[in-house]
C-alpha cells in the first residue's frame, strides 16, 4: 500500500456509502491522530484500538444525524505521496468558507487548519472534510 492515509478515508466513504456504523482500518499513530481529530470536530462518534483478527487496527464508529445521514458530507485526500502539498500559515484554506475542516501535519503535531492558523505555523496538507 503506498498511501494508507487515502486508504483510510476511502474505508471511511465506503463505509458511509454503504450505511454501515464501523469500519476497520489498520493501525498507525498517524491515523489514530487523524481519527481524534475527526471525533473531536464531530464528523465520527468515536474511535477505538482493537486486535481483532490478530492485527492492531482501529474500530471507526461513524455519527449520523437523526436523519440517517452522516455527519461526513465529503472526505478528501490532499497531498498525495506523488505530490505533497504544503502551505504556509496564511495559505491554510478554508474548505467551504469554513463549514468543513482541514488537516494539517505540523511542526507541533496533527492539527485542524484552525489550530495551525491560530499557532501562526504552518505544514502538509493531508485532507479536507465536510
Amino acid at each position: 500500500m503506498t498511501d494508507p492515509i487515502a486508504d483510510m478515508l476511502s474505508r471511511i466513504r465506503n463505509a458511509i456509502i454503504a450505511g454501515h456504523k464501523t469500519t476497520l482500518v489498520p493501525l498507525s499513530k498517524l491515523k489514530v491522530e487523524v481519527a481524534r481529530i475527526l471525533k473531536e470536530q464531530g464528523y465520527i462518534k468515536d474511535y477505538s484500538i482493537t486486535e481483532e483478527k490478530k492485527v492492531p487496527q482501529i474500530k471507526v464508529n461513524i455519527a449520523y444525524t437523526s436523519e440517517k445521514e452522516s455527519v461526513i458530507k465529503e472526505i478528501q485526500r490532499i497531498s498525495k505521496p506523488s505530490r505533497r502539498i504544503y502551505v504556509d500559515k496564511g495559505e491554510i484554506p478554508r474548505i467551504k468558507g469554513g463549514l468543513g475542516i482541514c488537516i494539517l501535519s505540523t511542526s507541533k503535531g496533527i492539527m485542524t487548519g484552525t489550530e495551525a492558523r491560530n499557532q501562526g505555523i504552518g505544514g502538509e496538507l493531508i485532507c479536507s472534510v465536510l
